[in-house]
């Protein structure tokens, strides 16, 4: 089981679904809505179970995809393809020990002009 929350603690979550995606995505929405890149995993939205939904907003970043957060302390929790399947949770909102590890980055050719990525793991310019 993995579990985490918001910086507050406003909004909890807990997955019990094993974790097989992650990536780090570049993209100027992931890295205006966060601050930097976004590192994220993703479960089948049945296995995700939030706690403090009250406290919980949601933005429509696309007519795609919204995005969760905590309407108390402003922490990015979400990335939810509206018709989609699986839901994906911002890794540095997890409990310790996570014992997960990103598995690529994707949308670099998108990437911010501040900062390099040599952490030797797969590149995608943009998702297949």
């Amino acid at each position: 089981m993995h579990t985490g929350s918001c910086l507050c603690g406003a909004v909890r979550f807990s997955t019990t679904a094993g974790i097989d995606h992650s990536d780090a995505c570049h993209c100027t929405m992931c890295r205006k809505a966060s601050g930097h890149f976004w590192a994220s995993a993703d479960v089948p939205k049945e296995t995700l179970t939030i706690e403090g939904e009250d406290a919980l907003r949601w933005y429509a970043s696309s007519p795609k995809v919204r995005r969760g957060f905590c309407a108390t302390c402003g922490s990015q929790l979400f990335w939810d393809p509206i018709h989609g399947k699986r839901i994906a949770f911002a890794m540095g909102a997890l409990d310790k020990p996570t014992g997960l590890k990103l598995s690529k980055h994707i949308f670099v050719a998108d990437k911010g002009d501040y900062y390099e990525i040599a952490d030797g793991l797969p590149q995608e310019a943009a998702p297949p």
